[in-house]
């Protein structure tokens, strides 16, 4: 099992769209995959269609130190010409239910508080439901992203190629993971980190902004990496959160290749595995570690 933690200290950059989508790619290629709303502001819990809803969702699953079968909504789909997903997989979802700080106030009073997300990912329910688990955080440094991050086995980070952003991922996401560093004195480490330029428009001024991000923050002690997998300023990711569709399936010609770029990137193993929508613009898809994405091309 592998667990991701989508994680920046600025809101509105991708977060979530980013793990939602790669959370339906995978489990379209017949993982079992299990998303966490670790954001007080619910969005990855009203990214898709819910079929069943939990009695309980996060606040449970941190208090208590463990992941069960009452904190686990199930996700599903529609049927219908854009896709199906793959039988072999699941997408399930722990919901955010922590609305005004209530559990970051609750985590405060906790010792343990680095390590309750971690302990919770380590229930055997866990590991024998789920093959990926994929947290989205919230905007702003706090102790629930402090825990998620700690959870995590890589962390992923993505950064809007403008000013305030790129400032924002250096002064904010770089001083978190410093921050965090500490806690290797109580024998937990910080995750590398794996950044991706999400919105990248075809602006002078934007693909500068990339390049500099790749030059000035390919490493922080050998922990970050940007990643050459790029996801372009496109319409297909609000239409498919508009229509709570995976973007595979709403765009598996642009959107779904760029997807399959980044999670080929993420997991190497996967390379050339493609999901069942995507399977008829397979060969356009581009290798991540030896040519462009074909997200650098994508309108």
């Amino acid at each position: 099992m592998i667990v991701f933690t989508v994680v920046s200290t600025k809101g509105g950059v991708g977060k979530t769209t980013i793990a939602a989508n790669i959370s339906a790619l995978l489990a379209d290629l017949g993982f079992r995959v299990l998303m966490i709303d670790a954001d007080v502001q619910p969005s990855l819990t009203r990214y898709f269609p819910i079929t069943h809803r939990a009695p309980h969702g996060i606040t449970e699953v941190v208090k208590r130190g463990v992941i069960s079968h009452d904190c686990i909504s199930n996700v599903g789909f529609p049927i219908s010409e854009s896709g199906r997903l793959n039988p072999n997989g699941c997408l399930d979802l722990v919901v955010s239910d922590a609305p005004e700080g209530a559990l970051q106030d609750w985590l405060a009073q906790r010792m343990d508080r680095a390590v309750r997300m971690k302990k919770a990912l380590r229930s055997p329910f866990v590991a024998e439901n789920y093959d990926v688990v994929l947290i989205d955080t919230q905007g702003a440094v706090g102790h629930l992203q402090d825990t998620a991050v700690l959870a995590a086995d890589l962390l992923i980070s993505p950064v809007s190629p403008d000013i305030i952003s790129a400032r924002e991922f250096t002064t904010g996401t770089l001083d978190l993971l410093k921050k965090l560093e500490t806690a290797e004195e109580i024998g937990m480490s910080v995750p590398p980190m794996q950044v991706v330029i999400y919105k990248l428009e075809k602006t002078r001024d934007s693909r500068s902004i990339a390049d500099t991000i790749r030059k000035e923050h390919v490493t922080f002690r050998g922990r970050v990496n940007v990643l050459r997998t790029v996801i372009p300023h496109a319409v297909a990711y609000k239409n498919a959160a508009t229509a709570q569709l995976p973007v595979h399936w709403i765009n598996p010609d642009r959107a779904g290749l760029t997807m399959h770029d980044l999670v080929w990137e993420l997991i190497p193993s996967l390379q050339n595995v493609v999901a069942e929508a995507c399977q008829p613009y397979a060969q356009d898809i581009a290798d991540p570690l030896e040519g462009e994405s074909a997200a650098e091309v994508e309108s």
